[in-house]
């Protein structure tokens, strides 16, 4: 059995999703991505020697402007007052890990903004880092974990 789409209307036009019956629940994500960098970009950062700046905090901030910002850029997902947005960032063999985590009382889901979070920030390490390496390549954006609301908790199985 096929799911229904939930942005697609009863004509099959879009459509954003009606939550006002919808009761407010505590909800949490984290979304991850990784960027795949050269060992000596890994040694730039690591010694902020950057031309832009420190490359870390900076996309640190990124990352949690753009979640928070998140209904700004997909057209269809609600404004939801986020309650944390958190970023953290790890490197290792070949590169870094991004991962945002964030939490609020909502009545829609927050796994749009943890993958938007995790997304602008690893953008913003590649216009940070471009300068020094251009084939630099962002990739395996995915949900990682989610809870709250009709749906439960659900966690990526590795």
């Amino acid at each position: 059995m096929m799911k229904k789409l939930t942005h697609i209307d009863g004509s099959g036009k879009a459509a954003m999703v009606d939550i006002s019956a919808k009761p407010l629940t505590r909800r949490e994500a984290a979304a991850s991505c990784f960027i795949k960098l050269s060992e000596s970009t890994v040694k730039m950062i690591k010694a902020k020697k950057a031309a832009k700046g420190e490359v870390l905090g900076i996309a640190r901030i990124a990352g949690i402007a753009a979640a928070k910002r998140t209904w700004e850029l997909i057209p269809l997902t609600h404004n939801i007052p986020l309650s944390r947005v958190e970023i953290e960032m790890e490197f290792s063999c070949g590169g870094l890990g991004i991962t945002c985590r964030v939490k609020c009382d909502a009545r829609t889901g927050a796994e749009m903004e943890a993958l938007t979070g995790a997304a602008v920030a690893a953008l913003t390490v590649y216009d940070m880092i471009k300068a020094a390496e251009k084939g630099a390549v962002i990739g395996d954006l995915r949900l990682e974990y989610k809870s709250g609301g009709k749906s439960g908790v659900w966690k990526r199985v590795p």
